[in-house]
């Protein structure tokens, strides 16, 4: 299953008004390291907490062949729910008020060198909720370097 098949692909939707399109879900804008084992994430829009601080929507993609450090899915594995974030291993918290920045801290390190890759799916618009696609797009900054 690919990536998203699983999150149920397609960042817009569009609508009747002039045919132009609308975005229904929040956009991961940024996933940047704090600390050694904690990723500071910003969404575009304010989203629903349930779904924002459910670690079981997030997904990290290491540049290895199999996971590494905080990653649960290697360069060529297909994200299911069987490879998201357990809550044994992570969790995440609202950074402040906004319902916009999370930090996700881990129980190991990101380790220094690996391309890692923040994948978050099913995260809800604040008030809504039902969304099952991708919340990263094409201007998102979801990758960096462990250090």
């Amino acid at each position: 299953m690919t990536i998203s098949s699983y999150c149920g692909g397609g960042n817009k939707m569009t609508t009747n008004q002039n045919d132009r399109q609308m975005i229904t879900h929040p956009i991961l804008l940024e996933a940047r390291q704090i600390a050694p084992n904690q990723i500071l994430i910003n969404y575009d829009q304010r989203t629903d907490l349930a779904s924002a601080m459910n670690v079981s929507n997030y997904w990290i993609r290491s540049n290895m062949d199999r996971p590494a450090g905080i990653a649960t899915v290697g360069m060529s594995a297909a994200l299911t729910a069987a490879n998201a974030i357990r809550p044994d291993i992570g969790m995440i918290t609202p950074a402040d008020n906004t319902n916009m920045r999370f930090v996700m801290t881990f129980i190991v390190n990101a380790m220094s060198g690996i391309m890692y890759t923040v994948l978050p799916c099913f995260v809800n618009l604040e008030g809504r909720s039902g969304y099952r696609g991708e919340n990263w797009g094409p201007f998102s900054r979801n990758m960096f370097i462990g250090r």
